[in-house]
């Protein structure tokens, strides 16, 4: 009896031994499951090039949101989540000639109505592709935002045929004009001067296209896949493979939904923008410091930028747009508290955009900042994408009546207010 006793017991205790075993192992599971899913990068725009006309332009959009939302799907039944799908059209000038003033300002509310009832984002190109074209278009832009809150448009600053003067200065006034006229200087956060930026890039404000149109880009938000990368090692090298292997994954895996988008629907795939995009607290400044040890702006920083470029240039996908580091100081928790700090400076982050990515991006300026200094600042960006034959963008936000010192005010939930630097 007591001999049978005690092997009953030895083996309940087996049993509640390999249960808890096994507990553990399911909770091991679906632990690294949820480390999985928080690695996993988003999607930020499913970006459309479309070829508008005026006249059947509700068609048109009504047949790329068709293709859009049926990519979102199909991101979502693979595991991803798709921030925003996005409509980018060829430059405005182009669909709007014939109009006077008030009657393209007319057609863009009622372009930004649909937009908003359809729930997409949009851009509608550049005012200046040329620096022969008419600085009109970009004094026209300026009442296109100023009576618009979601449109997303940009004057080229540099192309091929080298710096586009003229639009550097009308690019600085417009800048001017939009810290004045829109609710807390926010109209700039719609506007960029962009540099030897590619057609068909799916990131917002410089997107725009100049073919047929039936395109579709990716843009990713992945700021919280280099954080974890650069987590696991200090040691250049090595997070850089890390990082390459774990974006790489996804990459590969959301370029082959889009492949198979392609055949489904007869758009045409252009690419994957793979700049590693920061959203608040999901900071690419955090990432950084991950890897040096360091504030942003320390020593270390430029290395950090130049890992995280090598490695995005190392994976096997289709690429578009800037697929580069991007440091967009108000869009980034981190990035804005090292402004305020002064860790971060304009020369700073445009040094580091030698090696990386965007160039000036959402950068905090006070209010009285000039026209010629805006010019000045834009010129230096457009010389640096012409001279390194790069992607580089300036989208400065002079805040009206602000002083440097005093913090920003603006009122937008993709943004985050800091102090505002002296102008060098």
């Amino acid at each position: 009896m007591t001999r049978g006793h005690g092997a009953s017991e030895l083996h309940s205790r087996a049993v509640l031994r390999g249960l808890a075993h096994i507990l553990l192992f399911v909770l091991a599971l679906s632990c690294a499951a949820s480390a999985r899913a928080a690695e996993k990068p988003k999607v930020r725009a499913l970006t459309a090039f479309v070829r508008l006309e005026r006249a059947p332009y509700k068609e048109q959009i009504a047949e790329a949101l068709a293709m859009l939302r049926k990519a979102k799907e199909a991101y979502e039944q693979a595991g991803y989540e798709v921030q925003s799908i996005r409509i980018s059209t060829q430059p405005f000038p182009e669909y709007t000639r014939g109009l006077g003033g008030d009657a393209v300002v007319a057609f863009f509310r009622e372009y930004e109505a649909l937009a908003k009832k359809e729930g997409f984002d949009t851009a509608i190109g550049p005012a200046m592709l040329r620096d022969t074209d008419d600085p009109r278009q970009v004094e026209l832009l300026g009442e296109i935002l100023r009576h618009t809150t979601t449109l997303n448009a940009s004057v080229v600053v540099a192309g091929e045929d080298g710096v586009h003067w003229n639009a550097v200065l009308a690019a600085a006034k417009l800048m001017k004009f939009l810290s004045k006229k829109t609710r807390h200087s926010q109209g700039n956060f719609s506007f960029s001067a962009t540099a030897m930026v590619p057609v068909n890039t799916p990131f917002y404000p410089g997107s725009y296209h100049t073919g047929a149109g039936r395109q579709f880009g990716i843009a990713l938000q992945s700021a919280n896949v280099v954080a974890e990368a650069f987590a696991s090692s200090r040691q250049p090298g090595t997070a850089g493979k890390a990082l390459e292997s774990a974006l790489g994954q996804h990459a590969r895996v959301i370029e082959a939904v889009a492949l198979r988008l392609e055949k489904e629907t007869a758009w045409s795939y252009v690419g994957i923008d793979l700049s590693p995009a920061p959203l608040k607290d999901v900071s690419i400044g955090a990432a950084i410091e991950n890897l040096t040890g360091a504030k942003v702006g320390s020593s270390g920083t430029m290395t950090a930028a130049a890992v995280i470029t090598a490695a995005l240039r190392a994976i096997p996908v289709k690429r578009a747009g800037y697929s580069g580091l991007m440091l967009p100081v108000l869009e980034d928790s981190v990035l804005a508290q090292r402004w305020g700090e002064g860790t971060l400076t304009l020369d700073s982050l445009l040094a580091y955009s030698a090696v990386c990515g965007t160039g000036l991006d959402t950068i905090p300026l006070p209010g009285d900042v000039t026209e010629e200094q805006l010019a000045r600042i834009i010129g230096d960006v457009a010389s640096l994408a012409f001279k390194l034959r790069k992607p580089l963008s300036a989208r400065l936000q002079p805040v009206a009546g602000k002083k440097a010192g005093e913090r920003s005010a603006f009122d937008d939930p993709f943004l985050v207010n800091t102090t505002l630097r002296p102008m060098p």
